[in-house]
């Protein structure tokens, strides 16, 4: 991913839709990071699934409307036997699904579930060295 490509920066990525109930009860949980960890080299990115016709509208409105606080892109690669074994060689490519990642010592690991801002934490904490 182009937009998790600076060195010093450890990533939190998170594969999501407006449609998927898990995906939007998981939300607060990257709300919660964000403010976290804004004053660390940490950037959560949530990638949204959410289908071509709601893009941007459906999206942008949505993303008002929970307050969501970290960074929102629309994911809008169609082939998915293309970009699955990218991400993750074991991702089934349900959702949600979380990436962690941290370039400059090669950390990277995978969630395909939700998750919760104890599991985040205590793996940014520790990559971090906090």
């Amino acid at each position: 991913m182009q937009r998790a490509s600076s060195r010093d920066t450890l990533y939190i990525i998170n594969f999501w839709a407006t449609w998927c109930p898990p995906c939007v009860a998981e939300l607060p949980c990257f709300d919660t990071l964000q403010k976290q960890y804004a004053s660390k080299p940490v950037k959560i990115i949530l990638a949204s699934f959410d289908f071509k016709e709601s893009y941007p509208n459906k999206i942008v409105a949505f993303i008002k409307k929970k307050n969501v606080l970290p960074e929102v892109v629309w994911f809008n690669e169609t082939d998915a036997n293309s970009f699955i074994p990218k991400i993750d060689s074991t991702w089934s490519g349900s959702i949600p699904s979380t990436i962690i990642l941290q370039p400059a010592k090669g950390y990277k690991t995978f969630f395909e579930n939700t998750i919760t801002v104890k599991q985040v934490s205590n793996i940014v904490n520790t990559q971090l060295g906090l």
